[in-house]
């Protein structure tokens, strides 16, 4: 796939032919002139099969604990599952039924629980496994039962949708991480424990399969840390850019940093101090080196964090240059938030007036309330410090997220330009206060600190105005009080008006009523952008700091 003039992914067939990432596409052409080149750019496809997907698995597990990892990759808390049907096992027994639904037992699979399904490291033939002649672990009993279950995840995912995977299989998302690029493409692996009760000999195991790593492939150990770390133990600084290839003579693996004399906690906090990295982050990473990673997979959200969308440039030294290339990030960005951010609201969806059929109106799952504006420069050419790398450091600057971009009325583009000339470019004078000699390289803008809509969900920022009104009719009709005490006039259960005696409208009207003597006042009304909803003006800006506040 190319971005720019990039190759920003390939295939494992293109890896075979000697193909890689960041590659130039000129370069990837005369090592393989038979490649096939796809367009990049917009990722939007790529986007919505990989939301789906995620749904889908989500869909096949219980407790809703499903982590997404970039576009592809899913970290699956199965343990409610593991445990429910541990249950059920009875000992010896090779024919059994996995349980994928505690309260109907006759969904899901036949499988064994003797041995493991799929490849393991270490890999172990038939006469090693624990059902021929030994007892597995509970651990390695449960890691059995996982292994079935990720195999039936994968057909699922290959029957119904079409996609191979590979799956890791682990006690961690570290080890399973790594665990699942043992056997690529299109198979699992399950790290086991060993079936003796020997603790060190299952260290061993975590052991050598992490020492084998090289240090900066070990997931939360990034490229700033791993190029310290590379510098600590070849006693050399590391001849490497972010965006080239390792060389051999500059790889060290994690073998050789967890036997490097003195290697530890306090060592690591002395390689890593000054970087700006928290001071007992060398604890952590020991832990990781060590195949140590206490983090939780965490609860399925159906909203990103963050959107954010960048692009590159040779140099952007003008403000009606950055203008033009700020223009396509802003729409990209609006065009991502309706597709992560929105959806059909079908409760309130209306009849259209022509065909008869409900009219598709949208609604926002969530609000981001920050909009933040990232960019980066080169180094002027002038420049004599040769250690010193091409591009500057980014620097950001953020602002609220203007109310107007909420809106479902207007053209995506009109959005975007009026986004451009209100928020993007005062933030980008502010960034730069100098009115030229910037040679922009890249320009970042994201959308961050979201907040849930307003709905009837327990992870909702607040109550939804709109349904509140709807259903307060219904909720309150018990608890009315209708006045029929003898009036003034001596007349029983009515209403003097002008001295004549009106019918009370039943409960339902006198509501209605009510709400209509409001609203008919003469006063001019605006649709919030944000649930549609039609408040005075006069009430409006009130009415959208509501939609910020949280609980």
């Amino acid at each position: 796939m190319q971005q720019k003039q990039i190759v920003v992914t390939c295939n494992y067939e293109a890896r075979r032919r000697g193909l890689r990432k960041l590659q130039l596409i000129k370069d990837a052409k005369m090592i393989c002139p038979e490649v096939v080149i796809v367009l990049g750019e917009d990722l939007t496809k790529f986007r919505d099969v990989s939301k789906g997907l995620y749904s889908f698995l989500n869909s096949l597990i219980w407790g809703n604990q499903a982590e997404r990892l970039g576009f592809d990759e899913v970290f699956l808390d199965v343990t409610s599952m593991i445990d429910y049907n541990l249950q059920w096992l009875a000992p010896g027994v090779r024919n059994s039924f996995f349980l994928l639904d505690k309260d109907d037992f006759t969904v899901g699979f036949e499988y064994d629980p003797t041995v493991y399904c799929g490849p393991t490291y270490p890999s172990l033939d038939d006469k090693l496994q624990p059902g021929r002649g030994s007892s597995p672990s509970d651990l390695g009993q449960r890691l059995i039962l996982a292994s079935h279950l990720a195999n039936y995840i994968r057909k699922q995912l290959e029957e119904k949708h079409g996609y191979t995977s590979t799956v890791g299989i682990s006690t961690s998302k570290l080890l399973s991480k790594l665990a699942g690029n043992v056997h690529k493409p299109r198979n699992q692996t399950t790290l086991i424990p060993p079936f003796l009760d020997d603790a060190d000999q299952s260290d061993s195991y975590i052991t050598q399969f992490m020492d084998d790593h090289e240090i900066g492939k070990v997931p939360g150990i990034g490229f700033k840390i791993a190029s310290r770390i590379r510098a600590a133990v070849l006693g050399r600084e590391n001849d490497l850019e972010l965006y080239r290839e390792l060389r051999e003579d500059d790889k060290v693996t994690v073998g050789a940093v967890r036997t490097f004399p003195g290697m530890g906690p306090l060592m690591l906090d002395k390689i890593l101090s000054g970087g700006g990295w928290p001071k007992d982050n060398g604890s952590r990473i020991w832990e990781l080196i060590n195949g140590v990673d206490h983090s939780e997979v965490a609860a399925a959200r159906m909203v990103p964090t963050q959107i954010s969308i960048e692009d590159s440039f040779r140099q952007l030294d003008t403000l009606d240059a950055v203008k033009k290339e700020m223009l396509p990030l802003a729409s990209s960005l609006i065009r991502r938030m309706h597709t992560d951010l929105t959806d059909d609201d079908e409760e309130d969806n209306a009849k259209d007036q022509v065909s008869g059929l409900p009219e598709r109106k949208r609604r926002w799952l969530a609000h981001p309330r920050t909009l933040r504006l990232s960019t980066r420069s080169r180094v002027p050419p002038s420049s004599t410090n040769q250690a010193q790398s091409l591009y500057n450091n980014r620097i950001s600057r953020s602002c609220p997220v203007p109310q107007f971009i909420f809106s479902f009325n207007e053209d995506v583009n009109a959005i975007a330009e009026r986004l451009v000339h209100e928020s993007l470019i005062p933030t980008f004078k502010k960034l730069h206060p100098e009115k030229s000699g910037w040679r922009i390289s890249l320009m970042n803008v994201a959308v961050t600190n979201m907040v849930d809509s307003a709905g009837s969900t327990k992870n909702s920022a607040g109550r939804d105005i709109g349904k509140m009104f709807k259903s307060q009719n219904q909720v309150l009709r018990e608890w009315r009080i209708h006045d029929t005490d003898v009036d003034t006039g001596g007349h029983e259960g009515g209403t003097m008006q002008d001295g004549k005696e009106v019918e009370e409208p039943a409960g339902d009207e006198i509501w209605e009523d009510d709400v209509d003597s409001v609203m008919d006042t003469g006063t001019s009304c605006s649709e919030c952008y944000i649930c549609g909803a039609s408040i005075p003006s006069f009430a409006l800006q009130a009415h959208e700091t509501y939609h910020s506040i949280t609980d």
